[in-house]
């Protein structure tokens, strides 16, 4: 079948042109009031086993995040910006986890798979503000150990209280500024023929192919505001580590193991988040026979991990859980 610029055929356009877009633009609203979704496989024996899998991760690794945040939260000696910045971690990483996980395992069990319009659209807005949100706040916790490590003596100055709470709203506005964006672009665009997304769940690059009309334009814009974004992020990420590594060469030796490691593990993390988004939303929106793979670890498995990896490297957070598990075991 051949296709033409935004996803639908020429039939179909032309269907468009002459019914579709019509009534949409008389009655100013959208033809497609619901998207089917074609899911991560069509195979039952590989969605069964994905559904065991994911539930059983899920059931592990997301009360992990809320203990990691109560252990912070309860532990006066987690005061340092760094608990902070790691307590909203994993608050934003659960979060994100709420948007895709739990219909796409609900999605598993169900004859039809079919998403509303607004649904669609509400699922989107969250999943970029949430990710926008995560992604502003590890160029934060960079800036934080940037402080720490290189600034010392400006530590307490630098990272007060009230810089700290300016910084995750910025992070909070930020993500939010990104998420309407994309939004926004996707609300101008008519939707009056084929509605089956080629995923899982609702993102940017499947919806915007079944709008009817030509989304060169809106695909370059939101190529800019997401991709483009992300990338700038990631190199500056990436920079910000190398300068901080190379400044604890001079470090005593303990000071140095403990901020390579924590640097390690932040690069680790900024390599999770990065890397699939880069892959999915710096190139034209065109389809990839990996794309839903990487979609299923950037939006299920990646988010839930974060804080977890954050954890297992950083000793006051173990010791901290440790105590708080064995209070309420004893109790």
């Amino acid at each position: 079948m051949e296709y033409i610029k935004g996803g639908y055929n020429r039939q179909q356009f032309a269907f468009c042109s002459s019914v579709g877009c019509r009534v949409m633009e008389r009655e100013n609203s959208t033809v497609v009031t619901e998207f089917i979704l074609l899911g991560l496989t069509q195979s039952q024996d590989a969605q069964l086993l994905v559904f065991v899998l994911v539930l059983i991760f899920y059931l592990i690794i997301l009360p992990g995040n809320f203990l990691i945040i109560l252990a912070i939260k309860s532990d006066p000696s987690l005061t340092a910006p760094l608990y902070f910045f790691l307590s909203n971690l994993a608050f934003l990483d659960a979060s994100y986890s709420f948007i895709v996980a739990p219909r796409m395992l609900a999605d598993f069990l169900a004859m039809k798979k079919v998403i509303s319009y607004k649904g669609c659209i509400t699922q989107l807005f969250f999943l970029h503000f949430l990710g926008a949100g995560e992604m502003f706040l590890l160029v934060v916790m960079a800036f934080d150990r940037y402080v720490a490590i290189c600034r010392p003596l400006h530590y307490s100055t630098v990272m007060k209280p009230r810089i700290c709470y300016a910084l995750l709203l910025a992070l909070w506005l930020g993500g939010f500024a990104h998420s309407i964006v994309q939004v926004a672009l996707i609300l101008h665009l008519p939707f009056c023929g084929p509605n089956q997304l080629d995923n899982f769940f609702c993102d940017v690059p499947q919806v915007t192919k079944l709008a009817c009309t030509d989304t060169f334009v809106v695909e370059l814009l939101m190529v800019s505001n997401s991709g483009l974004l992300t990338l700038l992020c990631f190199l500056g990420l990436l920079a910000s580590y190398a300068v901080i590594l190379c400044r604890v060469k001079g470090h005593s030796s303990e000071g140095k193991n403990k901020a390579v490691s924590t640097c390690t593990t932040h690069i680790v993390i900024v390599f999770l988040m990065f890397g699939p988004a880069i892959f999915i939303y710096t190139r034209p929106f065109r389809v990839f026979p990996a794309d839903k793979v990487v979609s299923f670890f950037h939006t299920v498995i990646f988010p839930l991990m974060n804080p977890v990896i954050y954890t297992l490297s950083n000793q006051e957070v173990k010791a901290s859980l440790r105590r708080l598990l064995s209070r309420h075991i004893v109790c």
